[in-house]
């Protein structure tokens, strides 16, 4: 709609202002996409992200793989980013072995972990489509983002809610992702990647808090009969390779895997044993190396580049002889009377051997056409030039 009140001479072919462009020039928008994969594996989504802090097993990384069609998911931690391609080479292995398909699209950002030679190499002697977003546009790789957030949003919960170290969280990221493919979720109409995957619905009876105390069974394996038949433990999640809980002796740092465990979901070993202080939280810091200044312990105001005491700091250097040169024919009075005040005692007392500068200040010929310096702290402030003696 035009309006009659104002005029514009812009012609109406497409023209675009070179200064505009440059000065004002902004990123386009992007639009909802709607499309999705009609079978299992037609398309992954996959990122790689950097933990701020090392695992105790080691790991750095992890990889994340979702199925744009059930949205089931999986988490791979990793030492080296390297270790991107062999991950992800076993994937398709899985897939081919589990499922009897292959996977046909992968969607990724434009990392080096996916692209380079061996990943190429490898797409292409699969039929594998490769798609990258733009380099600089993480948006185009919005689901792995998204699911990375989710992911990162349920690791943290559980390590806050069981007081669990930052460094468990290769262990707390297992966990979040068995309990994210039993869920429901609204991209499913609320229904489980795990039915829409397996077609079986997933069970929840055996489901347990994170981080809570745990005693597992112990019998088989102690030294004699009068010896405990359990030990106290951290529960630390389910096991991918087990019918079992992994659990954590913290006593012997040793982790026991086992069916037969009893929990006690309202204690948490670690929120008992010591309260978290900051220093188990300086991951989220974003810097760590806090510098310290000195503030002087004076009154009195200070010059810029001063120490915090300077009548005794120049007692022995050679530079203090013209500052003392300069004051002592304008105000040698002061000097002589702060000697029996009370509040100079400790300073007097502090340098008793210092000798009178008067003597050698007097026949000094580069005093005499020097103003006489700012002492802050008792003296007299001066910028006039010493008179002549």
């Amino acid at each position: 709609m035009r309006s009659s009140a104002i005029r514009c001479n812009r012609h109406t072919s497409d023209y675009l202002c070179h200064a505009c462009q440059l000065g004002r020039h902004v990123r386009l928008p992007f639009h909802m996409s709607t499309s999705r994969a009609s079978r299992p594996f037609e398309l992954i989504h996959c990122d790689l992200w950097t933990s701020p802090i090392t695992s105790v097993s080691g790991h750095k990384y992890y990889l994340v793989v979702l199925d744009d069609f059930s949205h089931y998911l999986w988490t791979f931690p990793l030492r080296l980013k390297s270790d991107t391609f062999s991950t992800l080479s076993d994937f398709f292995a899985y897939v081919r072995t589990q499922f009897g398909v292959t996977v046909q699209g992968i969607q990724c950002d434009n990392g080096r972990e996916f692209d380079n030679s061996s990943s190429r190499v490898f797409f292409l002697a699969n039929g594998v489509r490769l798609r990258m977003s733009c380099p600089y546009t993480s948006p185009q790789n919005g689901k792995a983002e998204r699911i990375i957030r989710t992911v990162n949003n349920t690791v943290r919960s559980l390590l806050f809610q069981g007081s669990v170290p930052p460094r468990y969280w290769a262990v707390a990221l297992t966990t979040a992702t068995y309990l994210l493919n039993i869920l429901p979720t609204k991209t499913l109409n609320f229904s489980t990647p795990h039915l829409t995957l397996f077609g079986t619905p997933p069970s929840y009876d055996h489901l347990s808090v994170f981080g809570c105390k745990c005693y597992p069974n112990l019998s088989a394996t102690v030294a004699n009969k009068l010896s405990p038949r359990s030990a106290l433990c951290v529960f630390l999640g389910y096991s991918p390779y087990h019918k079992g809980y992994i659990c954590l002796d913290r006593h012997t740092n040793r982790t026991i895997i086992s069916r037969h465990v009893l929990f006690e979901e309202s204690s948490f070993p670690f929120a008992e044993s010591s309260t978290p202080t900051l220093t188990d939280f300086d991951f989220l810091e974003e810097s760590a190396h806090l510098v310290v200044l000195p503030f002087p312990s004076s009154t009195g105001m200070m010059p810029a580049g001063s120490s915090a005491a300077p009548h005794a700091a120049p007692a022995s250097s050679p530079a203090a002889a013209p500052r003392a040169a300069s004051t002592a024919p304008t105000s040698p009075a002061p000097r002589a009377a702060t000697a029996s005040s009370p509040a100079a005692a400790p300073r007097a007392a502090s340098t008793p051997a210092l000798p009178a500068p008067s003597a050698a200040t007097t026949s000094s010929p580069a005093a005499a056409p020097r103003a006489a310096p700012e002492h802050f702290g008792r003296a007299v402030y001066s910028r006039r030039a010493a008179p002549p003696a």
